[in-house]
């Protein structure tokens, strides 16, 4: 076992539960990423899509190291953003904290949490092309040809809720 590694506490919430200092961190963890890191000038508030960090249905997993907000993803019910699936998306890692493992512990209790709270619904993912391989081993499949979201090549991928 390696000591070294550095815990890491989970959270998971709907937006009516999250404090005003979660909702700053995870907005400032995703610009940073999406918007500054991949230099994709966009809105990430989703107002022009129906509220989707707003809906009462929607799942906000946080995943904190010393107090410092390192993970993030969040899990949109059915019909939310496709037609008769469940989505994970958002999924962000900070860049300090990338590499050990931790995006891939951030899956498994995001898929947790889709079988608890939305049980025997399959997923759909807009990836990006070059986390094939990541969402892969968790076990979703490419269903898209490569398309270009904000300029950048993604697969639509698809996990079955018996797989």
């Amino acid at each position: 076992m390696n000591t070294n590694k550095i815990q890491t506490t989970w959270q998971v919430k709907h937006f009516s539960q999250l404090s005003l200092e979660q909702l700053y961190e995870l907005l400032k963890l995703r610009i940073d990423i999406f918007v500054v890191e991949q230099t994709c000038y966009y809105p990430d508030l989703d107002s022009d899509k129906g509220q989707l960090d707003r809906h009462q249905d929607t799942l906000h997993l946080l995943g904190y190291q010393d107090n410092t907000l390192v993970t993030y993803l969040r899990i949109l019910a059915k019909d939310q953003s496709y037609k008769n699936y469940i989505s994970i998306g958002r999924v962000a890692t900070a860049k300090q904290a990338r590499g050990k493992g931790l995006g891939h512990e951030l899956l498994k209790k995001a898929l947790n949490l889709c079988e608890q709270h939305f049980p025997k619904q399959n997923i759909k993912i807009s990836a990006q092309e070059h986390l094939i391989g990541y969402y892969q081993q968790h076990g979703f499949k490419q269903v898209s040809p490569m398309y270009l979201e904000d300029n950048i090549p993604h697969v639509a991928m698809v996990k079955n809720s018996d797989s």
